[in-house]
């Protein structure tokens, strides 16, 4: 993948706007639950500092709905972006070019949240062109905010010289390494609940893979297409066709499908419920299926030691209740042993992916980890992300 690093940049004497990802979660008493975006924004900040750039940092936080609203203000950030960087930070909720001119060369400035304005969410090229005249040079560091054509994430960028941050150049560069020139053969293992919101994906997918696990609720739907009775499981049986036409275009691109070939049924949606391996003829019509059996489990191993490359998004199973969690678990744990020893590129992302190989105790052993969310799926999908299209070097040209 090519575009515009940081690296490039003449930062002496300029200020630069640098888009972070300060939607950081918080208790009920307000507090900071988990700083990883603060810190993830740390390389950058101090690589501007160190090159003589005045850094301003734009963010958003939760969904004000356009308007200004006291308890989403950033002024909260304050006292953990100065402990993280050890430097006093300057809040400005309405920031002006004359007045960031007006500090000195290395202040850090935090601006109001984005998302008070609804010209951020539009991406107004009037909002994008306001920011603009605050700085020099454009800094994209927030792949989290990279498939939204906001204002600040975005539009700026067309504006401005436009680079990658440092935590962008690595999860770009991951990725590019994932699916653009991965090592093979290469595997990916989608699960979660629906196929609806993953049609994209799998059908992205099968054209670029050698071998594609489908897992958790959305594999009933395929099973349920070639004829086997899923009983009370989840299942979207009006995508049938649909099913069956992504694993004929997988049989065409040579992409080997793997689904269940035995689970794990229960007649109750609870932690610790009565359950029972089964075949897949074998599921009562009271019963739901809730995760993938031990001899599937042990089809995935053979395939993912096998493979160079493990793309991870989404679980097998319903993770969250044990003893459903056990085929996420052991094959992370997999994955993550074939990490360690070097035999394996693994790279997982989305939600739920992270909680259960955080779960699976795996998150420092892939070999990278992608807390991004909905840029991680639609990277998957092939979709171009308006974030990282405004770092390729033609659009600075």
């Amino acid at each position: 993948m090519s575009f515009t690093r940081l690296e490039t940049a003449n930062l002496q004497g300029k200020t630069a706007l640098v888009r972070v990802d300060f939607n950081v979660p918080r208790d009920g008493d307000g507090k900071i639950t988990d700083e990883t975006r603060i810190q993830s924004a740390l390389p950058t900040i101090a690589y501007l500092q160190d090159h003589g750039a005045r850094t301003v940092l734009l963010s958003h936080f939760g969904r004000p709905k356009g308007a200004p609203n006291p308890d989403m203000s950033l002024r909260f950030i304050l006292p953990a972006l100065e402990a993280a960087t050890g430097k006093s930070v300057t809040f400005m909720e309405r920031p002006s070019a004359d007045a960031i001119k007006a500090l000195d060369q290395d202040a850090i400035i935090l601006v109001e949240n984005t998302r008070f304005s609804k010209m951020e969410t539009d991406g107004d090229p009037k909002m994008a062109q306001f920011l603009a005249s605050l700085g020099d040079i454009f800094v994209m560091d927030a792949f989290s905010a990279s498939h939204r054509n906001h204002a600040s994430s975005a539009v700026v960028g067309h504006y401005l010289p436009a680079y990658a941050g440092l935590a962008m150049e690595r999860e770009l560069d991951h990725l590019a390494a994932a699916l653009d020139h991965p090592e093979t053969p290469v595997m990916a293992i989608v699960g979660g609940a629906k196929v609806s919101t993953k049609i994209d994906l799998l059908e992205n997918l099968v054209s670029r893979l050698d071998t594609l696990v489908i897992g958790g609720g959305m594999a009933n739907t395929f099973l349920f297409a070639q004829g086997h009775d899923v009983g009370g499981s989840l299942c979207e049986k009006d995508l049938k066709t649909k099913a069956l036409d992504i694993l004929a275009a997988a049989e065409k691109e040579n992409c080997r499908i793997i689904l269940p070939v035995d689970v794990v049924a229960a007649t109750d949606f609870k932690a610790h419920a009565d359950s029972r391996v089964c075949g897949l003829d074998d599921v009562s019509p009271h019963e739901m299926i809730l995760d993938a059996g031990p001899e599937t489990v042990s089809i995935i191993l053979d395939a993912m030691e096998a493979s160079q490359t493990l793309i991870w998004n989404g679980p097998l199973g319903a993770f969250e209740l044990s003893p459903f969690d056990t085929s996420t678990v052991e094959c992370a744990k997999f994955a993550a042993k074939l990490c360690r020893k070097d035999a394996i590129i693994a790279v997982a992302g989305g939600g739920d992916t992270v909680a259960a190989l955080a779960l699976a105790d795996v998150l420092d052993d892939f070999t990278f980890i992608s807390t991004a969310g909905g840029a991680f799926l639609e990277w998957m999908e092939g979709k171009a992300l308006p974030g990282v299209e405004i770092l390729k070097p033609q659009t600075n040209a």
